[in-house]
């Protein structure tokens, strides 16, 4: 018979899983929707970044992950890989099918703007799901090994050192796959990566003292409602 306290502690995590992958799918589907815009960041004195507006906020995804297999395991963080993969693929399609109706006389988008911003969206998601699936399940990997020859100490280093590797290959997958295919300007290729990349790392590090408030927030969560 399961008790009233046990029951409240399984829809809490129920409620933190849910969310964490509903903002890690979001986060997937909207990189890949609008990385086709590009900037410069002059965040520090001696160097610019230049990257897409899709890899901004894209490190988040790592720490997402990592959370989900620090309090949930290896098979939950994986599930919630596949599941923002098929939403991002079923997403594609959907904007393909919206690519090819013709848009009326009236409408403030014509054809030729909507498949200028979103007829890329094909080629960016299919190399989005072969680097962020390779990546995942790197991070994911690496994060609970650290985790075991560590004893549970050293949270700082396994998110860190997970996700370093993670992003590298994440982003000289993604950008090669694009560029190769024409998405992005091939001479632009290995540049893009290494800023890319820097600035990944970069936010990563920088994200280190909201992961630890995040896994302490969950901790007190769970802890309340025991």
């Amino acid at each position: 018979m399961i008790k009233r306290g046990d029951k409240e502690n399984m829809n809490i995590d129920d409620k933190i899983y849910t969310t964490i992958c509903v903002l890690f799918a979001v986060l997937i589907v909207m990189g890949n929707m609008i990385y086709q815009k590009f900037v410069v960041l002059p965040i520090l004195p001696f160097h610019t970044f230049e990257l897409s507006v899709g890899a901004i906020i894209y490190p988040l995804t790592f720490l997402l992950t990592d959370l989900i297999a620090e309090f949930y395991g290896k098979n939950k963080a994986n599930f919630c890989v596949k599941l923002a993969l098929t939403m991002n693929i079923i997403v594609a399609m959907l904007i393909a099918m919206m690519d090819k109706l013709s848009a009326t006389e009236w409408s403030k988008i014509d054809n030729i703007t909507f498949h200028k911003v979103f007829g890329l969206y094909s080629v960016a998601f299919i190399g989005s799901i072969i680097a962020c699936y390779t990546a995942q399940l790197i991070d994911i990997n690496i994060y609970l090994w650290v985790r075991k020859i560590t004893n549970g100490r050293y949270l700082w280093l396994r998110n860190n050192g997970s996700t370093a590797i993670s992003l590298l290959v994440d982003t000289s997958i993604v950008i090669s796959f694009m560029s190769i295919f024409g998405a992005l300007p091939i001479d632009k290729m290995g540049t893009l990566i290494i800023n890319s990349y820097l600035y990944k790392l970069f936010f990563t590090i920088c994200s280190t003292p909201l992961f630890y408030a995040i896994v302490g927030l969950i901790k007190y969560i769970r802890k309340s409602c025991d």
